[in-house]
């Protein structure tokens, strides 16, 4: 068996274990603070929350460990719950490996319990101590994103246990749309925000609007105007707007959409460090924050032009069955008879 931590924050982590844990040919079970996806078959633990109740003055004891590690609050019964839950699984669980995604602290945790750890690679510069630690004791690091995108300043002893399998989406294996006109009238722009939260504000949104008088703006979000159907969604948009979010950028690349990358503020700059690759490579048009009002004609109409077929370079289409193989051939190789 397979275990998969999954950050509680946001969407994404979710989403993405999901989509590897249907594509794998053992168990797997599931831990995080947050509820199992809809329709998860594995087992799962619920972990107890590191910042609830939020530590308040304990929190000024150093919570970084003099930097070490990212969070870690002193005299914290919730931390100490957790800890206790996964120390507990892994000596009754006895698992194979443990895919982390994303934590720093449950890397470690779960290393020196002995249980082999994957680490999820994420975007943006991680060459702060406490990610060369989880990265440096990981057994494999998997990043789900294309060889070039995110690992420009990485050193040699990552790329040794990296395996970039690209973009990892729930759409994987749709069938792809047919290429959208350079120009038809009627356009419709849809904007996709995440469950993690934006900075963009409804004021601004309503400004790219009005500049753009010829395009029908469409919004879709977590919990606010939720897509029934997603997938029809982004085959029937001209241009997607999307915020560099790893799982939404994923979607958009599964469906081969023309599209404007905004970054909005993350930890370690992950979101520009994806908007700005994007660019790079004139796979989509990256922005490291909202443009201004005047902006977006030229954007919309630039990202029209670029297409959406250069996001297979992003997107293999089987991401997440490249990374299952991975993780049974690991299984296999550290556990006799684990891949069997």
């Amino acid at each position: 068996m397979i275990g998969y931590y999954a950050h509680h924050q946001g969407a994404g982590h979710l989403t993405r274990m999901r989509s590897i844990a249907a594509a794998l040919d053992q168990p797997v079970w599931g831990l995080s603070s947050a509820a199992p996806p809809p329709g998860w078959e594995g087992g799962w633990t619920t972990l107890a929350r590191d910042d609830d109740p939020h530590p308040g003055a304990l929190a000024d004891r150093d919570p970084t460990a003099h930097g070490v590690l990212h969070w870690a609050p002193t005299h914290h019964e919730g931390l100490a719950r957790r800890s206790a839950q996964i120390a507990r699984w892994a000596a009754e669980e006895r698992p194979s490996a443990l895919v982390v995604d994303v934590s720093v602290e449950v890397t470690l945790l779960a290393r020196l319990c002995g249980v082999p750890t994957v680490v999820v690679a994420m975007p943006g510069r991680r060459d702060d101590h406490p990610h060369r630690l989880a990265y440096d004791t990981a057994d494999a690091l998997l990043a789900p994103w294309p060889r070039g995108a995110h690992d420009l300043h990485w050193p040699d002893r990552w790329f040794a246990k990296a395996w970039f399998v690209g973009a990892i989406s729930r759409f994987d294996h749709r069938s792809l749309p047919d290429p959208v006109p350079a120009a038809r009238p009627g356009r419709t722009v849809l904007v996709l925000w995440g469950a993690g939260g934006h900075s963009t504000t409804a004021a601004q949104v309503e400004q790219a609007r009005a500049a753009t008088p010829d395009w029908t703006w469409v919004e879709r979000s977590p919990g606010r105007g939720a897509s029934g159907d997603l997938w029809a969604d982004l085959q029937a948009a001209d241009v997607v707007v999307t915020h560099g979010g790893q799982n939404a950028v994923a979607e958009v690349a599964a469906a081969r959409r023309p599209a404007v990358v905004v970054a909005q503020p993350r930890p370690h700059d992950e979101q520009v460090a994806t908007a700005r690759r994007v660019d790079d490579w004139r796979i989509a048009v990256g922005c490291a924050s909202w443009p201004s009002p005047r902006e977006w004609p030229e954007l919309l109409d630039r990202a029209l032009a670029r297409g959406g077929q250069r996001w297979s370079r992003w997107s293999t289409g089987d991401g997440a069955a490249r990374a299952a193989a991975h993780l049974d051939r690991l299984a296999g190789d550290l556990v006799p008879g684990a891949g069997s």
